[in-house]
This record gives structure tokens, C-alpha cells and sequence, in this order.
């Protein structure tokens, strides 16, 4: 089993940033691959970045490449999203996730979940 739980989200205005954080726990992991999801109401849950946790290979959605950044501090066990050029359409839940199939986690194929953080933009 993996925990996770979210922290960092809130309230910005269009064109701020705001950094996600996502603390790891539990089970080993590093062979997991840790991603960032976001759901915003009325709207289907959505994959924005993958990061493998051992090596640190990227990808992401072509929604969010150039605004957001994925990264990882192994020593902390601590996955981060640094969103920037945030947008009103940005606004959602936003989680962190974890699988130990990497084309899963491209595919936003997660099997682990921490519970989400809000995150508005206002325009």
C-alpha cells in the first residue's frame, strides 16, 4: 500500500502559481510511478503529468506542457507539481496519484490516490 496526501492547493489569480506538494508513505516505491490528476465539476478526471520515481522521467498532458512542471525529492518522499501560468480553466481538484506500470500512469491508469486538493483560479 502507498499514501498519499496532497497539500498546497487554494486560490490564485490568472497568471499566478501555485506549487502542489504530495507526500509519499508506506509500501516501498521505488519502482512507482507518481502522477498529478485534476477534476473539475461536471467534467471527466484528467491526466496531467507522470514522473517515474526512480530515474525521473517525465511526460505530459499537451494541455499543461510549458505551464506545469512535475518533480520529485526522493530524500523527502515528496512529489511536487509547480503550476504556473494558471489559467481559469485550471480550476479542479487536484490529485496525486501512484501505479508501478509506467505506460499505465501515462494512460492515467493510477491504483493508489491521495484525497485531492482544491485548486481556483479567478480571472
Amino acid at each position: 500500500q502507498v499514501q498519499l496526501v496532497e497539500s498546497g492547493g487554494g486560490l490564485v489569480q490568472a497568471g499566478g502559481s501555485l506549487r502542489l506538494y504530495c507526500a509519499a508513505s508506506g509500501r516501498t516505491y521505488s519502482r512507482a510511478v507518481m502522477g498529478w490528476l485534476r477534476q473539475a465539476p461536471g467534467k471527466e478526471r484528467e491526466f496531467i503529468a507522470a514522473i517515474r520515481w526512480s530515474g525521473g522521467t517525465t511526460y505530459y498532458a499537451d494541455s499543461v506542457k510549458g505551464r506545469f512542471t512535475i518533480s520529485k525529492d526522493n530524500a523527502n518522499n515528496t512529489v511536487f507539481l509547480q503550476m504556473n501560468s494558471l489559467k481559469p480553466e485550471d480550476t479542479a481538484v487536484y490529485y496525486c496519484a501512484a501505479t508501478y506500470d509506467w505506460f499505465r500512469g501515462r494512460n492515467g491508469e493510477f491504483d493508489y490516490w491521495g484525497q485531492g486538493t482544491q485548486v481556483t483560479v479567478s480571472s
